[in-house]
Order: C-alpha cells, then structure tokens, then sequence
C-alpha cells in the first residue's frame, strides 16, 4: 500500500533547508534511528477512479511516450529530488522500496529499470531489499510482469479490488474480470511474492458476492492480500454523487467471514487490513505502521524521518509539472514540519494500533523519544474499556480494540 497522500500547498514557495536545521539541539533524545524505507510515486493512471483520493491523475497523451507519461523527464527528477534529499538520510540503510501510484505500471518495463538502476546508484540497500511496484490488469500485458522482474522488482501488488464485472464497472476500473484473472495468473508466474488489493462493500454487493470475489482470490494461493473496506473520502467524485453501499452491520458480517475464509487458507490478519502467509508479510508498510522512517520522492510524496532530537514530516509539490520543475530546480519540498512533541503518542499510536501484534513498550519510547507517562493515562483508559491487553514489556490491541479501532486510537489525541 501507498502512504495516502494529502494536497500539498502547490502555490506556497519550495522549502530548502540546510542538514544543520535538523541536527540542532531540541526537545527530544531519540536513542537511535529506526529502519529506513523509500517511497517512489508514479503518479498518472489511466483513468481517476471516482472512490481515489490520492494524488493521481489521467494520463492525456502529454508525455513522449507511447502511454503519455513523460517518463524520462519525470525520473531525472525523482533523482534530483533524491539527491537533494540525501544529506537528510546520509549513511542510513535501505530496507524497503514501495513505487506506488497513480499506476506505476503505465512506466515502460525500461523506465522502471533505469528507475531501480538509478536508486542503487545513490543509496545503500539492503542485500534482500524489498522492492514493490503497484501494478493495474488495465495495463497488463503479456510478459509485461516478467519484464518487471527482470528491472528488480522483488514484489508486486495488484490492484484488482474485485473480479465481479458489475463492481468493477460501479468502481469506474477500466479491466474486467478476464483480465484481472490473466494478470493474476501472470503475477502467480512471474512474482515469489505478490499482493492482491481487495475491496469490499461495494456498491450493491451481497454478502454472497463478497465471499465469491475472495474465493476467487484465494484459489490464487496468493501470498498476501490487503482488504479495504470502501469509504467515501472528501473531494472524490463519490462524495459529490454517493452511491448505495453496505449498512455497517452488513460490512461487518463480511470482515468476519473475510477474517475466517483468509485463516482457513492458512494466511494470518497481521494488520487491521492486510493478510499474509508466513513468511510474506510486507516489510514496507509494517515499517510504516512501527513508526519506521521514509524518505518520500515524487509529486506529492510525504515524507517521515528521525533526528537525534527531532521528528520531520514533508511533503513535495502535489502537481506533477510543477513538481518536475521545482525537484529538477532543486526544491521539490512544498512543507517540512517538526512534529510537536505533544502530538508524537497519538501519531505512533494511530500507526502501532494497526499490528495484530501491537508494539513493544521500549519500541515506543525508541521511535517517539518520550517516556512511558507519555501513554499512561491512554493505555489506562484503553485496558478498562477493553480495548488492549498488556503486560510489562507489551501492548497488544482485543479483538474488540481491532473493531472498534478509531476509539482506541483517539484515547491517545492530544489534551
């Protein structure tokens, strides 16, 4: 999964700042840095879906390519925006690389050949780095996956969301049924590992519906597969035209038999939304729910990264032109903020609460550099209810904190 990305403020001038901004003394005492993964967003589809809140948009023929992307141009700006960005990471390791989108998969095999070619020249990774790529069947083409492969992708996660043609059409996808199947047999060919993105209360789906597309699924033998339920985000064409989706008692019934169909295939919930068989779980996006770091690059990427006594978020500019110019320029950075030691307990929590497994109470205290009196009075309030179980060295979310997980986060939200 990507990071969701929020508008940045495009006419608001770069933000350029010096290494020696982040390593001035500050409030915090971060022990040590957390593991380092690198987000790279593609940023164009070949249609906005009408539930898309990300920063995506259509590709109109405007590139020099023959999917009207400008691919050349818009890696030689990933990498500048890299370089200018690599004092800030200097000597730190790479352990995950996620490309997502927009549909990553519209780049030619080449160009995300000489993408990955390019991030190696310029940082160290890991020996078994974790290198992922969002791909589409609407732009699936035979071979295309292998060919993927092949340029250094280790992962790949399919966005099928459903294999019921009348879903697919009511989620504005532009691949049917057919063509998810073949593209998910090619990612079975090709991949050791690979994603399914699944949703579920759709427009009009029954409950029978829903256990057929994730049957479908399973029969796959897929590694991993992250399930998401659909919401109705702001600034979306369904929030202007809403259409008729599940009630909540409808929806629950179906992460039930989702949860139970999943374990009979012998995959574990190791996050509120993704399901793994041993071995498989994505290290990039558990590293985002363990308050790891990430360096992000690309129009509207964001970015978290650790200081010995500050944490940092950024954001690069949303638009894809003009974040071309501006990385090429020197100055892809649209925001960098510190984050308020005070709001630092509930971010960790928002992303820990997440982990079937939860997190380990030195964890918190390693990655936020507060101490434990910090959370006391959330974790208090989060037992008596029900919500967590824990003993001296862990904090583990109930079942029930897993259902009703926007309650227990908010117990954390600052006074």
């Amino acid at each position: 999964m990507a990071i969701p990305i929020i508008p940045a403020a495009d006419d608001a001038p770069a933000v350029v700042r010096d290494i020696q901004h982040y390593m001035r003394p500050g409030l915090l005492q971060l022990p040590s840095l957390p593991p380092l993964s690198l987000y790279v967003h593609l940023p164009w589809c070949l249609k906005k879906c009408p539930y898309c809140d990300f920063n995506s948009h259509e590709a109109r023929g405007d590139g020099s390519g023959d999917n009207g992307v400008p691919e050349q141009r818009y890696i030689d700006a990933l990498m500048a925006d890299l370089e200018a960005a690599l004092p800030l990471i200097w000597g730190r390791t790479v352990h995950s690389i996620f490309i997502g989108g927009g549909t990553p998969s519209l780049f030619s095999p080449a160009a995300i050949d000489r993408l990955i070619g390019d991030i190696r020249a310029r940082l160290r990774l890991e020996p078994d780095c974790e290198i992922t790529l969002e791909a589409n069947p609407g732009t699936f083409e035979k071979d295309r996956f292998r060919a993927f492969r092949s340029a250094g992708v280790t992962r790949l996660s399919v966005g099928v969301q459903s294999f019921n043609d009348q879903h697919l059409k009511a989620l504005g996808r532009v691949h049917d049924r057919a063509q998810a199947m073949a593209a998910v047999e090619e990612a079975a060919a090709s991949f050791d590992t690979f994603n399914l993105d699944i949703m579920y209360a759709l427009p009009g789906q029954t409950q029978q519906e829903l256990e057929q597309d994730l049957r479908t699924a399973l029969a796959f033998k897929p590694p991993h597969i992250s399930i998401y339920h659909l919401t109705i985000e702001p600034n979306t064409y369904f929030a202007k035209f809403p259409p008729a989706i599940p009630e909540d008692d409808q929806a629950y019934a179906m992460l039930d038999r989702i949860t139970e169909l999943t374990g009979q295939a012998g995959m574990a919930r190791y996050e509120i939304s993704a399901y793994a068989q041993p071995g498989h779980q994505c290290f990039h996006n558990t590293n985002y729910w363990q308050f790891g770091d990430y360096l992000g690059i690309g129009a509207g990427a964001h970015s978290k990264l650790s200081f010995a006594h500050r944490v940092v978020r950024q954001v690069r500019f949303r638009d894809p032109a003009r974040y071309m110019d501006n990385a090429l320029a020197g100055r892809a950075v649209a925001q960098d903020d510190e984050v308020r030691r005070s709001h630092l307990p509930f971010e960790y929590m928002l992303n820990a609460l997440r982990l079937r497994d939860g997190f380990a109470l030195q964890d918190f205290m390693a990655r936020t550099g507060l101490p434990l009196t910090a959370i006391a009075k959330g974790l208090k309030e989060a037992e008596s209810k029900g919500l967590i179980e824990r003993d001296l060295a862990h904090v583990r979310p109930t079942e029930r904190g897993f259902d009703f997980l926007s309650d227990l986060q908010e117990l954390f939200l600052a006074d």
